[in-house]
């Protein structure tokens, strides 16, 4: 298999159909070999149209919506990000092309110890992703690897004034893209796509009690 040719054809056809227009993150996605970042059976997938499992409960999403959520972000040089939950680290590796003040944080050793290996250059952070990481922020972006049901009041917290939050969000059966965005102290947030990101365990909202 021609990984090279794979990664180029995946460019052309699942990122720059999709409304991706940030030069950078394209670059960023041709440069960035996300056989890498999958199980070695799974190297045929890594860049067909589809979620590849790259541990429990992580995944390497499919280029399209992982392009449109980062491109929603709009990242620049310089500013700080927060990578929760990168699994192997293909994020993390994506994101530290656009600027050079990334942290990663995922919520065991195992997984620290792949994106160190993968990404070497970026700081990974062991911890609960609930929790964020209010001692590094505030941060100017954070970029969520997965859907969730329930949004961590600490994620928005730790927002910088202007900062973006993008994650997707699970309701009633469907999954949407969501862009949070820090503006004098409040957040609002707006749908950018409809989406198919899994859900994060731990991230499912709580059993509603009914009589």
């Amino acid at each position: 298999m021609d990984l090279e040719a794979a990664r180029t054809a995946m460019i052309d056809s699942q990122v720059r159909p999709n409304d991706v227009t940030d030069r950078r993150l394209i670059s960023a996605m041709a440069a960035v070999p996300r056989e890498t970042f999958v199980p070695a059976a799974r190297i045929a997938s890594a860049y067909a149209d589809v979620m590849v499992e790259t541990g429990p409960g992580r995944w390497l999403l499919a280029a399209r919506d992982f392009s449109k959520l980062l491109n929603s972000c709009a990242i620049r040089e310089n500013e700080r990000v927060l990578d929760i939950a990168p699994g192997t680290g293909y994020s993390a590796a994506v994101i530290s092309k656009l600027t050079a003040n990334v942290v990663a944080l995922e919520q065991d050793e195992a997984a620290v110890a792949a994106v160190r290996q993968n990404v070497p250059g970026v700081e990974i952070v062991a911890g609960p992703l609930k929790a964020g990481l209010a001692a590094k922020g505030p941060f100017d972006v954070i970029f969520v690897n997965g859907a969730v049901e329930e949004l961590p009041q600490a994620w928005l917290d730790q927002l910088a004034e202007g900062g973006r939050l993008a994650v997707a969000f699970a309701e009633g059966g469907v999954r949407r893209a969501r862009l949070y965005t820090r503006s004098g102290g409040k957040t609002a947030w707006r749908t950018p796509f409809d989406t198919a990101i899994p859900i994060i365990p731990g991230f499912e909202k709580a059993a509603e009690f009914r009589l």
